[in-house]
């Protein structure tokens, strides 16, 4: 029976063109390709070749053989995938988030409710994670909002409210409170994966932004600098306050959000130790 390193390297030769230029694809020596192919026609019972002196070109059965080829080497991969997708959810609880904010809430109350588990994390788009928790890619979702679907159980998490932070010695230090038209115009620092908060930074057209993608690089920043950047109240009760710096809330109501884990039903009975602890029933939607 063939193998399905011999259907790669029949592939490898309709898109060479040449047992040379296959050969160096495949990393292997051109006898060695060769042999490889004659016992693939063995075991097939047919001829792929037309063979001449120093070149082999595919004939029509050999090119109805790599349409075939590549099929199985598509599922073969796909199978791969999937098998590890499978083992992974076995033993990975998979989160996306609008947001990052939220996983400080989320991850660990799982890691104490599911003894042995991992939590992988991401944070995408809202409409990246409704395909993915429908795709089984995520177990969990992290929206701003509750979507109406039947096949969705959804639960308030927590409420994220941004606060402005400053040195003392900023003019702002003094405000109980502020807008955000108030701070446009300064130069701030910013975390760079903050998901669906850069609607805020778009809003802030007159603000200089520096941006930092490294979050402890971001923090030693802002025990630096004296420049202002935000944080928020779940930063806070997570990780303390910074020393040297002031939280002043924000006003706007668009900085405030909701946050609400999304459940495929499928999911719901190995994951209702979350929803058990994290909600009354009343607060499932």
């Amino acid at each position: 029976m063939y193998e399905l390193e011999q259907l790669i390297q029949l592939t490898a030769i309709a898109e060479k063109g040449t047992v040379s230029s296959a050969a160096e694809k495949l990393n292997i020596s051109q006898p060695a390709l060769s042999r490889s192919l004659q016992k693939l026609e063995e075991e097939l019972g047919v001829k792929l070749f037309d063979r001449s002196k120093n070149k082999i070109t595919l004939n029509e059965t050999g090119e109805l053989a790599v349409e075939y080829a590549r099929k199985i080497i598509f599922e073969a991969e796909n199978m791969t995938e999937k098998v590890k997708l499978f083992d992974k959810s076995r033993h990975t609880i998979s989160v996306g988030s609008c947001a990052p904010g939220p996983f400080l809430e989320l991850t660990p109350l799982l890691s104490k409710l599911f003894d042995g588990i991992s939590v992988s994390m991401e944070i995408n788009e809202e409409n990246v994670l409704i395909k993915g928790l429908f795709d089984n890619i995520y177990n969990i979702i992290i929206l701003d909002k509750i979507i109406e679907n039947e096949d969705l159980t959804a639960f308030k998490l927590c409420e994220e409210h941004l606060l402005l932070s400053v040195p003392p010695a900023h003019p702002l230090a003094m405000y109980k409170s502020v807008k955000l038209k108030d701070i446009d115009g300064e130069t701030m620092l910013l975390y760079s994966h903050i998901g669906f908060w850069k609607r805020i930074q778009d809003t802030m057209t007159k603000t200089n932004f520096i941006e930092q993608d490294n979050r402890d690089a971001f923090m030693e920043l802002v025990r630096s600098a004296a420049l202002p950047s935000f944080t928020s109240n779940l930063q806070i009760k997570h990780n303390g306050d910074v020393k040297n710096r002031i939280s002043i809330p924000i006003e706007d109501e668009i900085v405030n959000p909701r946050f609400y884990c999304h459940i495929h039903k499928k999911n719901k009975k190995a994951l209702s130790p979350l929803i058990k602890k994290s909600v009354n029933l009343s607060q499932i939607f």
